[in-house]
């Protein structure tokens, strides 16, 4: 980082924005193997949010790879780096008042932990989507888990990359045999209990 860069507070600020939103902001970080259900509960969520007249951004890990981290491959030297990018990203969506959704596979505890750092107290909320690797494979209408089983994908996160578990997560849905409507109420509710919205 460059000693001749400072960070500029300007007269408007995330207090003036919430305010004129009428809700908090905060960042809900949905993280899961790949086939978990991650971009569906999150943007399902976003559907519920948008409805009751919330401003959200829904960042998601095939878009943001498709543009401002399109430079970078699947090494665990690159995922730390897509997930730093998306963290600064998110935390100024979260600056600018808005209930910002990530739905990434983020598979090491060490990066999401470095998210949550960038954040105010509170406005990480961690959701873990629990699902076995078994229904993630059932699920997978791209076929990712064969092709890396046989070998044509590398550093495959739940095959020959691992996949850190929260350890304690605001939130965690389990999300095998429950309607992903279920799931999405969930993560409502907990908005609501905890005066986000």
């Amino acid at each position: 980082m460059s000693s001749n860069t400072v960070w500029h507070a300007h007269k408007v600020c995330r207090v003036n924005r919430e305010k004129l939103n009428d809700h908090k902001s905060c960042l809900l970080w949905f993280t899961g193997l790949s086939g978990s259900g991650k971009s569906t509960i999150a943007g399902l969520v976003e559907e519920k949010l948008h409805v009751l007249g919330k401003r959200t951004y829904l960042l998601d890990g095939d878009n943001v790879r498709k543009g401002m981290n399109r430079d970078l491959g699947f090494s665990d030297q690159d995922r730390i780096e897509n997930i730093r990018r998306i963290g600064e990203m998110s935390r100024l969506f979260v600056d600018a008042g808005v209930i910002t959704l990530s739905a990434f596979i983020s598979p090491f505890r060490s990066e999401r932990q470095s998210v949550r750092n960038l954040m105010s107290v509170g406005d990480f909320i961690e959701v873990f989507i629990d699902a076995p690797i078994s229904t993630c494979e059932k699920r997978d209408p791209k076929g990712l888990y064969q092709r890396a089983r046989d070998g044509l994908i590398k550093n495959f996160t739940g095959i020959d990359s691992p996949y850190e578990e929260p350890t304690n997560p605001e939130i965690h849905l389990v999300n095998d045999g429950i309607e992903p409507n279920e799931t999405a109420e969930q993560v409502i509710a907990y908005l609501k209990e905890h005066d986000y919205i």
